[in-house]
Protein backbone atom coordinates (compact mmCIF):
# COMPACT_ATOMS: atom_id res chain seq x y z
CA UNK A 1 0.00 0.00 0.00
CA UNK A 2 1.67 3.52 -1.16
CA UNK A 3 2.23 5.46 2.29
CA UNK A 4 0.02 8.72 1.01
CA UNK A 5 -2.92 6.17 1.68
CA UNK A 6 -2.74 5.91 4.82
CA UNK A 7 -5.11 8.13 7.43
CA UNK A 8 -4.23 11.78 8.21
CA UNK A 9 -0.92 11.59 5.29
CA UNK A 10 -0.89 14.04 3.19
CA UNK A 11 1.85 14.87 0.30
CA UNK A 12 3.31 17.84 -0.45
CA UNK A 13 4.57 19.35 -3.74
CA UNK A 14 7.99 17.29 -3.09
CA UNK A 15 6.11 14.25 -2.69
CA UNK A 16 6.99 13.94 1.09
CA UNK A 17 4.57 12.46 2.88
CA UNK A 18 3.69 14.63 6.58
CA UNK A 19 0.42 13.86 9.12
CA UNK A 20 -2.13 16.61 9.94
CA UNK A 21 -4.11 16.09 13.34
CA UNK A 22 -7.87 16.19 13.27
CA UNK A 23 -9.84 18.94 11.98
CA UNK A 24 -9.99 22.26 14.35
CA UNK A 25 -13.06 22.42 17.16
CA UNK A 26 -14.90 25.13 14.66
CA UNK A 27 -15.12 22.99 11.73
CA UNK A 28 -16.06 19.52 13.84
CA UNK A 29 -19.00 21.64 15.21
CA UNK A 30 -20.08 23.76 12.17
CA UNK A 31 -19.91 20.69 10.05
CA UNK A 32 -22.20 18.77 12.97
CA UNK A 33 -24.04 20.93 13.90
CA UNK A 34 -25.29 21.18 9.73
CA UNK A 35 -25.80 17.33 9.40
CA UNK A 36 -28.61 17.95 12.75
CA UNK A 37 -30.19 21.12 10.55
CA UNK A 38 -30.28 18.99 7.72
CA UNK A 39 -31.76 16.03 9.85
CA UNK A 40 -34.53 18.16 11.10
CA UNK A 41 -35.45 19.89 7.74
CA UNK A 42 -35.60 16.03 7.03
CA UNK A 43 -38.23 15.46 9.72
CA UNK A 44 -40.40 18.73 8.91
CA UNK A 45 -40.47 17.58 5.42
CA UNK A 46 -42.19 13.76 6.13
CA UNK A 47 -44.64 15.67 8.72
CA UNK A 48 -45.45 18.56 5.78
CA UNK A 49 -46.36 16.09 3.32
CA UNK A 50 -48.08 13.34 5.71
CA UNK A 51 -50.18 17.03 6.14
CA UNK A 52 -50.87 17.33 3.13
CA UNK A 53 -52.06 13.70 2.40
CA UNK A 54 -54.22 14.35 5.76
CA UNK A 55 -55.40 17.73 5.07
CA UNK A 56 -59.16 16.75 4.17
CA UNK A 57 -59.13 14.00 6.27
CA UNK A 58 -61.42 15.74 8.23
CA UNK A 59 -64.08 12.33 9.02
CA UNK A 60 -66.62 14.88 9.03
CA UNK A 61 -65.52 17.31 11.89
CA UNK A 62 -64.01 20.82 11.56
CA UNK A 63 -61.91 21.70 9.24
CA UNK A 64 -59.23 24.53 8.55
CA UNK A 65 -61.77 27.09 7.44
CA UNK A 66 -63.85 26.22 10.75
CA UNK A 67 -60.90 26.52 13.40
CA UNK A 68 -58.17 28.81 11.81
CA UNK A 69 -58.50 32.51 13.00
CA UNK A 70 -56.37 34.76 10.43
CA UNK A 71 -55.59 37.53 12.47
CA UNK A 72 -54.36 35.17 15.35
CA UNK A 73 -52.30 33.65 13.15
CA UNK A 74 -51.10 36.72 11.11
CA UNK A 75 -49.41 38.15 14.98
CA UNK A 76 -47.94 35.16 15.63
CA UNK A 77 -45.90 35.45 12.01
CA UNK A 78 -44.90 38.58 13.27
CA UNK A 79 -43.58 37.61 16.22
CA UNK A 80 -41.18 35.22 15.15
CA UNK A 81 -40.34 36.56 11.72
CA UNK A 82 -39.73 39.93 13.99
CA UNK A 83 -37.79 37.81 16.58
CA UNK A 84 -35.20 36.28 13.65
CA UNK A 85 -34.71 40.02 12.74
CA UNK A 86 -33.85 40.87 16.82
CA UNK A 87 -31.90 37.23 16.59
CA UNK A 88 -29.56 39.00 13.83
CA UNK A 89 -28.74 42.47 15.68
CA UNK A 90 -28.12 39.79 18.66
CA UNK A 91 -25.43 38.33 16.36
CA UNK A 92 -23.91 41.81 15.47
CA UNK A 93 -23.95 42.90 19.02
CA UNK A 94 -21.28 39.38 19.01
CA UNK A 95 -19.44 40.28 16.53
CA UNK A 96 -19.02 43.98 17.80
CA UNK A 97 -17.98 42.32 21.36
CA UNK A 98 -21.38 44.57 23.05
CA UNK A 99 -22.42 42.60 26.13
CA UNK A 100 -25.34 45.39 26.54
CA UNK A 101 -26.35 45.52 23.54
CA UNK A 102 -26.60 41.50 23.01
CA UNK A 103 -28.60 40.99 26.05
CA UNK A 104 -31.31 43.64 24.78
CA UNK A 105 -31.23 41.91 21.89
CA UNK A 106 -31.55 38.59 23.22
CA UNK A 107 -34.34 39.40 25.87
CA UNK A 108 -36.64 41.15 22.83
CA UNK A 109 -36.10 37.73 20.64
CA UNK A 110 -36.84 35.37 23.99
CA UNK A 111 -39.98 37.61 24.62
CA UNK A 112 -41.09 37.85 20.86
CA UNK A 113 -40.64 33.80 20.68
CA UNK A 114 -42.85 32.91 24.47
CA UNK A 115 -45.53 35.78 22.67
CA UNK A 116 -45.79 33.49 19.79
CA UNK A 117 -45.92 30.08 21.79
CA UNK A 118 -48.46 31.84 23.96
CA UNK A 119 -50.60 32.55 21.07
CA UNK A 120 -49.88 29.13 19.44
CA UNK A 121 -50.98 27.33 23.33
CA UNK A 122 -53.79 30.04 22.81
CA UNK A 123 -54.90 28.36 19.58
CA UNK A 124 -54.16 24.86 20.64
CA UNK A 125 -56.81 25.45 24.06
CA UNK A 126 -59.38 27.07 22.13
CA UNK A 127 -59.43 23.45 19.57
CA UNK A 128 -59.13 20.94 22.31
CA UNK A 129 -62.62 23.27 24.43
CA UNK A 130 -64.77 22.49 20.74
CA UNK A 131 -64.07 19.03 20.81
CA UNK A 132 -61.11 19.41 17.98
CA UNK A 133 -58.67 16.90 19.47
CA UNK A 134 -55.99 14.88 17.71
CA UNK A 135 -58.03 11.87 18.29
CA UNK A 136 -61.02 13.39 16.42
CA UNK A 137 -59.90 13.12 12.47
CA UNK A 138 -56.71 12.42 10.66
CA UNK A 139 -56.51 16.04 9.83
CA UNK A 140 -56.36 17.51 13.29
CA UNK A 141 -53.64 14.62 14.05
CA UNK A 142 -51.78 15.63 11.30
CA UNK A 143 -52.16 19.39 11.97
CA UNK A 144 -51.48 19.01 15.85
CA UNK A 145 -47.84 16.93 14.68
CA UNK A 146 -46.53 19.38 12.25
CA UNK A 147 -47.36 22.79 14.52
CA UNK A 148 -47.07 20.88 17.60
CA UNK A 149 -43.28 19.84 16.79
CA UNK A 150 -42.61 23.38 15.82
CA UNK A 151 -43.81 24.82 18.84
CA UNK A 152 -41.27 22.37 20.90
CA UNK A 153 -38.38 23.01 18.45
CA UNK A 154 -39.26 26.99 19.67
CA UNK A 155 -39.60 26.08 23.40
CA UNK A 156 -36.23 24.65 22.77
CA UNK A 157 -34.61 27.26 21.45
CA UNK A 158 -36.22 29.60 24.26
CA UNK A 159 -34.55 27.43 26.56
CA UNK A 160 -31.49 27.54 24.81
CA UNK A 161 -30.91 31.28 24.55
CA UNK A 162 -31.48 31.54 27.99
CA UNK A 163 -28.47 29.41 28.99
CA UNK A 164 -26.25 31.28 26.18
CA UNK A 165 -27.08 34.50 28.11
CA UNK A 166 -25.86 32.70 31.38
CA UNK A 167 -22.78 31.62 29.55
CA UNK A 168 -22.43 35.36 28.52
CA UNK A 169 -22.58 36.58 31.84
CA UNK A 170 -20.24 34.26 33.24
CA UNK A 171 -17.37 33.61 30.53
CA UNK A 172 -18.03 36.61 28.52
CA UNK A 173 -17.18 36.33 24.16
CA UNK A 174 -14.74 33.52 24.31
CA UNK A 175 -14.46 31.56 20.75
CA UNK A 176 -16.62 28.61 22.19
CA UNK A 177 -19.42 30.70 23.59
CA UNK A 178 -19.37 32.61 20.47
CA UNK A 179 -19.61 29.01 18.24
CA UNK A 180 -22.93 28.19 20.28
CA UNK A 181 -24.04 31.72 19.86
CA UNK A 182 -24.20 30.89 15.59
CA UNK A 183 -25.15 27.65 15.72
CA UNK A 184 -28.23 29.01 18.00
CA UNK A 185 -28.98 31.95 15.48
CA UNK A 186 -29.15 29.38 12.82
CA UNK A 187 -31.14 27.21 14.84
CA UNK A 188 -33.81 30.24 14.85
CA UNK A 189 -33.47 31.29 11.63
CA UNK A 190 -34.40 27.69 10.09
CA UNK A 191 -37.81 27.70 12.59
CA UNK A 192 -38.45 31.04 10.90
CA UNK A 193 -38.24 29.29 7.38
CA UNK A 194 -40.20 26.33 8.22
CA UNK A 195 -43.10 28.31 10.32
CA UNK A 196 -43.04 30.59 6.57
CA UNK A 197 -43.99 27.23 4.68
CA UNK A 198 -46.30 25.92 7.76
CA UNK A 199 -48.39 29.29 7.85
CA UNK A 200 -48.39 29.17 4.21
CA UNK A 201 -49.45 25.42 3.50
CA UNK A 202 -51.30 25.18 6.75
CA UNK A 203 -53.28 28.54 7.37
CA UNK A 204 -53.49 29.99 4.51
CA UNK A 205 -54.20 26.94 2.04
CA UNK A 206 -56.14 25.58 4.56
CA UNK A 207 -58.94 28.53 5.39
CA UNK A 208 -59.62 28.37 1.67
Amino acid sequence: MSSTAVFGAEPDVAGNVSYVGPAPKRIVVAYGFWIFLLSDIVMFSALFATYAVLAHADAGGPDGAQLFHQSRVAIETGCLLLSSYTCGLMWMAVGARNAGATYLAAAVTFLLGAAFLALEASEFAGMVMIGATPERSAFLSAFFTLVGCHGVHVTFGLLWLAVMMAQVATKGFRPMVERRLLCFSLFWHALDIIWVGLFTVVYLMGAR
